[in-house]
């Protein structure tokens, strides 16, 4: 191959592949949105998932965290929570001692008197963490994070 027809062949390339990257980026896709309802159950626990996960991550010294748990947790399980952690030395709503990736909140059932979450922790590509969230639905608390839900227990 002549030089003269690599440079035709590289120019006729370069031509086609910016024209592609172009119309790539142009046409990438639709914006992400995010929704929720203040009288959903589901949305208030996973917004308390992710505000306290941002403080976490944020280290702000515990002042954003206890102020999520004295709003998201009920008095009773805040200290259930304490003895948890003393003993694992661990973050008992995280169940562990770093922060994860990601968090996705998926409804597991409710009653008249109780709504039940999955919270899936992602730790890593391949390690993910299933936690029991529980709320009393008449306060609108969290009483209740573990392996099992409380009905289980």
């Amino acid at each position: 191959m002549s030089s003269k027809t690599r440079t035709a062949l590289t120019a006729g390339l370069l031509a086609v592949a910016l024209g592609l990257g172009a119309t790539a980026t142009a046409s990438a896709g639709t914006p992400r949105s995010v929704s929720g309802k203040p009288s959903d159950d589901i949305t208030r626990i996973a917004d308390f998932y992710g505000a306290y996960i941002d403080a976490v991550t944020d280290e702000d010294s515990g002042n954003l965290g206890t102020a999520l748990r004295g709003h998201y947790l009920t008095a009773d399980f805040q200290q259930e929570l304490a003895a948890w952690e003393d003993t694992e030395h661990a973050d008992g709503v995280l169940r562990a001692q770093n922060v994860p990736l990601a968090w996705k909140v998926t409804d597991h059932g409710s009653t008249a008197n109780r709504t039940e979450a999955v919270v899936t922790l992602t730790w890593s590509k391949d390690t993910t963490t299933k936690l029991v969230v529980d709320m009393a639905r008449d306060s609108r608390r969290i009483d209740h994070i573990g392996e099992q839900g409380t009905a289980a227990r």
